[in-house]
């Protein structure tokens, strides 16, 4: 069934080209008994001069139009190209004179003067002729420079949804990559506590809940609102103040949140995981510092934990190196990130920019 539709699209294809070309020559056959009609009345003459013409015209225009064209013009092989024009005009023009000839002895019984004036002179034979020739070559490039442009925007088109899809894979990879750690991280914590036998399980679970709805219902999502982000850091905040009790010394400032702001989801977690699991415990204390501000369509996130002097340990992980991929195919050139160390803290501050302030539907 399949191959017959194709037969059949491939025939209408050939007829309405052959339709196309018909009308063509038609109309050059008309025209050139208009031409060639010129200054006589004589008008069976001037037809059958035309018709005895058109054999020359059609055979010149095709090995112009479908041989010299394609095979050599188009690969830019422009010696071979002049070299074989110049022995198709050569030939042609041996069957222009013959036409000449044709109209001299045989229409006009070897009388000059009964000839039509037009085809006298073997001159306007060649202008007729090679007009129409460079009119079909000049329709036939035009087509050929559709066709091309069009092929090639069709190749680009596939190569961007190719690249799109390869983007939207890489991205998925990615967040694969920083759910399995963020539920290690708290999954951890919550083994701790049924251990322990904790009153605090309980609450401990409600809040994993919420994580898990987020995680499972939101990050799939191209965006969500910021709000929606800050509360599932809160969430998770809230489960290390469980964990780490007295030794947790933790401020959070969020600023100017506007409901409208959307952000990728999953966007700041590994920053705020990071911080708790390469933060190093100072005079008893693990502090972590974390502000969020909003201003003027932009976001500045900042987050700093203690680690010890001189402390050589890598501090990045596989959440930090993700996000660096994460933001560098979500927000391109509107991020910027600056990870430094000094002797107490280890600081990240992540600036974005053209946010998005379309209010998001769930």
């Amino acid at each position: 069934m399949y191959s017959n539709m194709i037969s059949k699209d491939i025939l209408l294809k050939k007829l309405a080209t052959l339709l196309l070309h018909s009308i063509f020559w038609v109309t050059v056959l008309f025209a050139y008994t208009y031409f060639f009609g010129y200054n006589t009345e004589d008008i069976n003459y001037v037809f059958s001069f035309s018709l005895f013409l058109m054999p020359v015209t059609i055979g010149t225009t095709y090995t112009v139009t479908d041989i010299l064209i394609p095979k050599y013009l188009i690969k830019e092989r422009y010696g071979l190209f002049l070299l074989y024009c110049i022995y198709t005009i050569i030939v042609s023009a041996f069957f222009i004179v013959i036409s000449f000839f044709y109209g001299l002895i045989f229409l006009s019984s070897l009388k000059y003067e009964g000839m039509a004036p037009m085809t006298r002179s073997p001159f306007f034979l060649f202008v007729a002729v090679y007009f129409v020739v460079f009119i079909a070559s000049a329709l036939n490039l035009a087509q050929h420079n559709y066709k091309s442009t069009t092929a090639n925007q069709a190749l680009q088109n596939k190569i961007l949804e190719a690249q799109l899809k390869l983007k939207e894979q890489e991205l998925n990879y990615l967040k694969m990559q920083i759910h399995p750690h963020f539920l290690f991280n708290t999954l951890n914590t919550l083994y701790g506590f049924a251990l322990k036998k904790s009153e605090d399980a309980p609450e401990m679970i409600l809040k994993l809940s919420n994580l898990l709805d987020y995680l499972l219902y939101q990050s799939d999502k191209p965006l969500v609102q910021l709000q929606e982000e800050i509360n599932h850091i809160q969430d998770y905040v809230a489960l290390e103040k469980m964990r780490f009790r007295d030794v947790l010394d933790i401020s959070l400032d969020f600023q100017n949140i506007d409901d409208n702001i959307q952000v990728a989801p999953m966007l700041f977690i590994p920053f705020v995981e990071n911080s708790f699991k390469h933060g190093q415990i100072i005079d008893q204390k693990l502090s972590i510092q974390m502000s969020l501000v909003c201003m003027d369509n932009e976001i500045n996130f900042s987050i700093k934990n203690t680690i010890l002097p001189n402390n050589e340990k890598d501090h990045t992980g596989i959440g930090l190196s993700n996000i660096r991929k994460r933001l560098a195919l979500v927000y391109k050139e509107n991020h910027t990130l600056e990870i430094t160390t000094n002797e107490h803290w280890f600081i990240v501050k992540l600036h974005l920019k053209n946010i998005k302030t379309t209010t998001y539907e769930s």
